[in-house]
């Protein structure tokens, strides 16, 4: 979950306020970010420079391309991103149908020799960490605007090098194990894009991986939130990617009946908070945020986009898919990071939900959201997976950017598919189409 919120002042304004909480059922991850003065801050809000964390640069891969402006207007479009997988032939699968990527370019971020070894998810790792490089005015020789050893990446991924790891056991199986490429191993791991981001960039930081499911790209940003609250870094590149829509993760998904299989209209198919939601819709990509300690950022003249401002972890201890049906965890971890940023529910305006489209999990999320939130009138809640399915470890990071979009524009995206919704929801989803709204506080 992430929490923006729209502040008075700020440091090269781009952004206000955001905090972000992953609500997968067994791990739970919440920040919340705000841009502010670096010198005026709420009272129970970090004040020290060096502690105080902003976010200077985005970057991306997703089913609407690498732009991250280009992804926002085709969000709030109210476009969907999911088709029929033609990656490979799904035919027999009970769901043919994903948020697959097509067309994707690395041109000029990987070199071509690299680039046909590597397994997608490491592809979108690189990519998308080097344009939020970019984004942040770190690009190219700017990247000299920072010590290389206290800059750290943590990247991480639910599911790892999947193709790669997929086309070794063929290999064994089928030719022997004088057959598995020497990537096997290497290009599988969970870690291995951000080793291999750091290793192009010569960041000798933290550098490590964070792999807890849907919640992956929030327990990296609050895992590398913390690198740089205590001292540990100056700047961290931090996200989640994911590469599963190949046969093994379509059929691994299938197993776990945790699909839709709605394949006569695949648009469709992904209905957070409807009445007929029979599941949720893969998707894949990446998504990258650049943090920085406020003081390094206004040192190097850095474009502030928003700050972090605290969180919390915890879990639900419930079970291995389902969340508990009163979402105690979600509600008592968004409760911890609100208290831990000092900012109080009633401030939040916005929520950028979870809302997998799947029956158990949509309505368990707005249990535990009106546990926190007693009024509902003044807030809007949407689902960016309406559109781009279900990206898995790469979720939070691309939900983390469309938030901050959201403020920065002050235009919701619209929850697509709402066509017959849950009564319990009590929230305006912003149905179909797109809202204007200022945002004070925002979470996803």
């Amino acid at each position: 979950m992430h929490v923006l919120q729209s502040p008075a002042l700020c440091p090269t304004p781009r952004h206000r306020l955001g905090r972000f909480n992953a609500k997968q059922p067994r791990k739970k991850v919440s920040f919340i970010s705000a841009a502010a003065s670096p010198t005026v801050a709420a009272p129970k809000r970090e004040k020290d420079p060096k502690k105080r964390v902003v976010i200077t640069g985005m970057g991306l891969v997703s089913v609407f391309g690498n732009d991250v402006d280009a992804y926002y207007e085709k969000l709030l479009a109210g476009e969907s991103g999911i088709s029929p997988i033609d990656r490979f032939d799904a035919s027999k699968f009970p769901t043919r149908f994903g948020g697959q990527i097509r067309g994707f370019n690395s041109q000029g971020y990987i070199d071509g020799k690299n680039d046909r070894r590597l397994d997608d998810c490491l592809r979108y790792c690189i990519v998308a960490g080097k344009k939020a490089l970019e984004d942040a005015d770190l690009g190219g020789a700017d990247i000299s605007k920072t010590d290389k050893e206290r800059a750290g990446v943590l990247v991480g991924t639910g599911m790892g090098g999947l193709t790669v790891f997929s086309d070794g056991v063929q290999a064994l199986i089928e030719r022997g194990h004088r057959k598995i490429t020497p990537f096997f191993i290497p290009y599988a791991i969970t870690n291995m894009g951000s080793a291999l981001l750091a290793i192009d960039l010569g960041f000798m930081g933290p550098n490590y991986s964070i792999s807890t499911a849907c919640a992956t790209s929030n327990y990296c940003f609050y895992a590398a939130a913390n690198h740089i609250r205590r001292g540990e870094a100056d700047l961290m590149i931090a996200g989640g990617t994911e590469a599963a829509i190949i046969p093994i993760g379509l059929g691994g998904f299938v197993a776990c009946r945790a699909l839709s299989q709605r394949n006569d209209d695949p648009q469709t198919a992904s209905r957070p908070w409807d009445k007929d939601r029979d599941g949720f819709v893969m998707g894949e990509g990446a998504g990258v945020l650049v943090m920085e300690s406020l003081e390094h950022a206004m040192k190097r003249g850095a474009p502030i986009i928003a700050e972090y401002l605290g969180g919390a972890v915890n879990c639900d201890a419930y079970h291995m898919t389902d969340p508990r049906s009163d979402g105690l965890g979600v509600s008592s971890c968004i409760e911890s990071s609100l208290e831990d940023a000092g900012v109080s529910p009633e401030e939040v305006n916005y929520i950028n939900a979870h809302a997998t489209s799947t029956i158990v999990g949509d309505l368990a999320e707005v249990n535990a959201i009106k546990k926190v939130f007693k009024s509902t009138s003044e807030i809007k809640m949407n689902a960016t997976k309406s559109m781009i399915g279900h990206c898995l470890g790469a979720a939070g990071g691309l939900e983390a950017i469309a938030t901050v979009k959201a403020i920065t524009t002050g235009w919701l995206h619209p929850t697509i598919n709402q066509f017959n919704p849950e009564p319990s929801v009590e929230f305006d989803t912003v149905a179909n189409k797109k809202q204007q709204h200022e945002v004070n506080v925002g979470k996803c």
